[in-house]
C-alpha cells in the first residue's frame, strides 16, 4: 500500500497526503463532508459555489501544513496542527454555516464542539442502516492513535476558551505547560491569520468568480513568525494581511451576506427548527441531500420549504432597515431581537397585522447570527514585529483599524415573504417597526 496520496486541488496545486491525514480522509466523518457545500445555498446565487466541505479541510490542511513549515516546527507539532486543520469541519452541520445559529439557540454548542467530540470519538456520523452496509470503520480518534497521535490534544487545538490555560503535554515531555507556551498551533487553526480563513477566502472568490479573495500567500508563509508563545506578522508582511482583512471584509459584503442567500438560509433554518429539538439532533450526521429529502418527507409545511428551495422559488424582500438610516441607538434596538424567540415573536407579530402564516415570514439580524457563525469578522489583533518591538496591527493599519468598525452587511434588519404577501407585510413591518 503506498504511503502517500497526491490529490489535485483546484486552489493550492497538488497536495501530498500521508501519515495519519491518509488514514483520517478515509474516515466517515470526512467522506461525509464531500456531500456538504462549503457555502450553504450561495450555489442558488452563484452557481459556481458547489464546492464542498471536504475541499475545504484539505486546503486548510495544506495551508497550515505551508505555515508549519514556514514557522520550523518540530514534526510532532506539525503533525498535530496538520490533523487539527483537516478535521477543524468535521463536525458541520447540512449547508454549512446556514444551522449554526439554530443549533446553538437550541443546543448552546456550535459545529466546532461537535468536531471535537468526533475527533475525541464521542459520537459517529455513521447510522445503524449504514453501518450494516460499511460494516466497522475506524473511528476518528481511533484513526489518529495509530499513528500515535493524541486525539485530546488535537480536539484542543480547536478550542478557543481553553487555548490560554489548558495544561497538555506533548511527546510525554513532564511539566511541559502545553498551550501556555505553544498557543500559536491552536493560532494556526483560528486566530486573526489563520489557515481556515487563508483557506476559504481564496476558494470561494474562486468558485463564486468574484474578485476579492486575492491574497499573498507566498508573503505571508515567509512573514508569519513566532513570539512568546503566539503567532505573529513581521512588518514586511503588514501590506499581506491588509489584503487578506480586505479580502475578507469583500466576501462578507458580498457573498456571505448577499441578500438572496440570506433568505434562502432563513428559509430553511425556520423549517429546520419547527422539527423540534429532539429531530435537530439528529440531523447533525445528515448530508444536504438528506436534510432537503427529510425535510420533503414530513409533508406540509417542511416538504413545502424544502420543494421552494430545490427549484429556487424564494421569498423576496419585504422590508428592511438600513445600517445607514439608523442612529446607535436605534441599532441596538434593533439588536434586541437578535435572539431566537424574540425574533420568533416578531414575526408572528408582523404576520398577525399582515394576515399571513407566520411559517412564510422570517426576519434577518446579520449582527447576531455573525457573533455565533464568525466571530473573527472584526478581529485584527494580531501581534506585528516591527524592528524588534511588538506593535497591534491596528495600531499601525489605518486599514485594519477602520476594519474593525466596517458591518459588512447593508441592513441592520429585513423582513421577508412570498412574493404575493410583499405589500401587505411590508405595511405590517412598518408598523411594528418605524417609531
Amino acid at each position: 500500500m503506498k504511503d502517500h496520496k497526491i490529490i489535485h486541488d483546484s486552489v493550492h496545486g497538488s497536495i501530498r497526503v500521508n501519515g495519519p491525514a491518509l488514514s483520517l480522509i478515509e474516515t466517515p466523518e470526512l467522506q461525509r463532508l464531500h456531500s456538504i457545500h462549503q457555502l450553504g445555498l450561495a450555489y442558488l446565487v452563484y452557481p459556481g459555489a458547489n464546492h464542498t466541505r471536504f475541499e475545504h479541510s484539505l486546503g486548510t490542511f495544506a495551508v497550515a501544513r505551508r505555515i508549519c513549515s514556514s514557522l520550523n516546527l518540530s514534526k510532532e507539532e506539525g503533525q498535530l496542527v496538520e490533523c487539527a486543520a483537516l478535521l477543524h469541519d468535521v463536525g458541520h452541520l447540512p449547508f454549512s454555516h446556514t444551522l449554526e445559529y439554530v443549533l446553538h439557540d437550541q443546543f448552546k454548542i456550535d459545529h466546532e464542539e461537535i468536531s471535537k467530540r468526533l475527533i475525541r470519538g464521542e459520537k459517529s456520523v455513521v447510522s445503524d442502516a449504514d453501518g450494516r452496509i460499511l460494516g466497522r470503520l475506524d473511528t476518528v480518534a481511533e484513526a489518529l492513535e495509530k499513528h500515535e497521535v493524541d486525539p485530546n490534544i488535537v480536539a484542543r487545538l480547536l478550542d478557543k476558551t481553553a487555548v490560554a490555560t489548558a495544561q497538555r503535554t506533548i511527546g510525554g515531555t513532564k511539566g511541559q505547560s502545553f498551550f501556555n507556551s505553544r498557543r500559536y498551533m491552536s493560532q494556526i487553526i483560528t486566530g486573526p491569520v489563520d489557515a481556515d480563513q487563508l483557506d476559504y477566502l481564496k476558494r470561494d472568490a474562486h468558485y463564486t468568480g468574484v474578485a476579492y479573495g486575492v491574497i499573498d500567500l507566498d508573503r505571508l508563509y515567509e512573514t508569519l513568525q513566532i513570539f512568546n508563545g503566539d503567532l505573529v506578522v513581521d512588518r514586511g508582511g503588514l501590506n499581506a494581511v491588509e489584503g487578506m482583512l480586505v479580502a475578507r471584509a469583500l466576501m462578507f459584503s458580498s457573498v456571505y451576506f448577499h441578500k438572496t442567500v440570506r433568505i434562502a438560509e432563513l428559509m430553511l433554518a425556520k423549517a429546520v427548527e419547527q422539527l423540534g429539538e429532539g429531530e435537530v439532533a439528529t440531523i447533525s450526521s445528515m448530508t444536504d441531500s438528506g436534510l432537503l429529502a427529510h425535510l420533503a418527507s414530513k409533508g406540509g409545511y417542511f416538504e413545502e420549504i424544502a420543494t421552494l428551495i430545490k427549484y429556487r422559488r424564494l421569498f423576496k424582500k419585504s422590508f428592511a432597515l438600513r445600517m445607514s438610516d439608523l442612529s446607535h441607538e436605534g441599532l441596538e434596538e434593533v439588536e434586541e431581537f437578535g435572539d431566537m424567540r424574540s425574533r420568533r415573536s416578531l414575526e408572528e407579530d408582523i404576520a398577525r397585522r399582515a394576515g399571513v402564516d407566520p411559517g412564510r415570514i422570517v426576519i434577518d439580524i446579520p449582527s447576531a447570527e455573525l457573533k455565533v457563525s464568525e466571530p473573527r469578522i472584526s478581529l485584527t489583533n494580531l501581534r506585528v514585529i516591527d524592528e524588534g518591538k511588538v506593535r497591534m496591527l491596528h495600531k499601525m493599519s489605518p486599514i485594519a483599524a477602520s476594519l474593525q468598525l466596517r458591518r459588512v452587511h447593508e441592513w441592520a434588519l429585513m423582513v421577508a415573504c412570498p412574493a404575493r404577501d410583499r405589500e401587505k407585510v411590508r405595511r405590517a413591518a412598518e408598523k411594528v417597526l418605524v417609531h
